[in-house]
């Protein structure tokens, strides 16, 4: 099972404490380093303020060589996609190539009101995402010396150059997900390459992931080509002191955590793991990690969970 690192700076967080976070998950061999694309924080003021998602992570493609990189996700709603599809394709290229998409409706709609972001309808953002999801694949497919055109519910596009180009071929890996139970199938059954469900129950994304599947049959495609994750809070420790330690600098009860996320010493992690795989068949977890001061926790996963999800026990019957 895959292992990734993932942050939300938007609870307060400085590009510096994204770097350090990064560079040591790069150094602990976990396959990505993901952060959420918000613009207010959760339950607290944020400081010393947000930090743009796609403008942090060309500074770390710069910054680290061989982690991948990711949004989990970015809202349509943020960026005009055309100009998305530019900035993505250049932290492609300035990473040499370890840029991968999560792109979603949005659901926060106090951030849109904090910064004057229009937040349309639940339709309205679908159908922008629709259109996003088409305006961004086809600039990238386009080849080079050809224009793209497009017109859409919400975009049009006219004789785009479709430029830059990103360094991953066919494109970037794009990431959805979500509990929508038709449109978010649907698109993710035609564009995405991984569907994520995120802080979810095991019953829940069961459900989800047989209704991807059955979107891609309709559309005659390989249900297994699609890559089946979820994120799920960590929280790690060596005994009970180091666990409570670490759920209460999140600010999270350490019971709850135990029964929604990744919560326990490394042995019980492995054996939740097991059980979140062979009940759901998720192939990557994306470990939320909410203490970014905290780098003895992505080293103590990296340390000692890891190397036992090959050899992980099977969940009791």
């Amino acid at each position: 099972m895959d292992l990734r690192i993932f942050t939300e700076p938007q609870q307060g967080a400085t590009y510096e404490d994204q770097l350090r976070l990064a560079r040591t998950a790069e150094d602990c061999g976990y396959s990505a380093f993901f952060r959420s694309d918000h613009f207010l924080a959760m339950g607290r003021d944020g400081s010393p303020g947000p930090t743009d998602s796609w403008i942090t992570l060309g500074a770390l493609a710069r910054e680290t060589s061989t982690i991948r990189l990711g949004t989990l996700v970015t809202s349509v709603t943020f960026r005009h996609p055309g100009l998305l599809a530019v900035g993505v394709a250049q932290v492609d290229q300035m990473s040499g190539g370890r840029v991968e998409l999560g792109l979603g409706a949005g659901w926060y709609a106090e951030e849109h009101e904090a910064y004057g972001v229009p937040f349309p309808d639940a339709r309205g953002r679908f159908d922008l995402l629709e259109d996003a999801l088409e305006v961004i694949t086809g600039m990238w497919g386009t080849p080079p010396g050809q224009h793209y055109d497009y017109a859409g519910r919400t975009l049009r596009i006219s004789h785009s150059p479709a430029l830059p180009k990103p360094v991953q071929d066919p494109r970037p890996p794009i990431v959805m997900g979500g509990g929508g139970r038709r449109r978010t199938p649907e698109l993710t059954a035609r564009f995405a390459d991984e569907f994520n469900m995120a802080f979810p129950t095991i019953e829940a994304t069961v459900a989800q992931y047989r209704r991807v599947d059955e979107a891609c049959r309709a559309v005659g495609r390989d249900p297994a080509s699609v890559l089946r994750s979820v994120a799920l809070v960590a929280c790690v420790g060596r005994d009970e002191a180091e666990l409570r330690r670490r759920a209460k600098a999140i600010g999270r009860d350490l019971g709850e955590l135990r029964d929604n996320g990744l919560a326990g010493t490394p042995s019980e992690v492995v054996d939740r793991l097991g059980v979140w795989r062979e009940r759901t068949g998720a192939e990557r977890v994306y470990l939320q990690m909410l203490d970014l001061s905290d780098l003895a926790h992505t080293e103590l996963v990296a340390s000692e969970v890891v190397p036992q999800l090959d050899g992980a026990r099977r969940p009791p019957t």
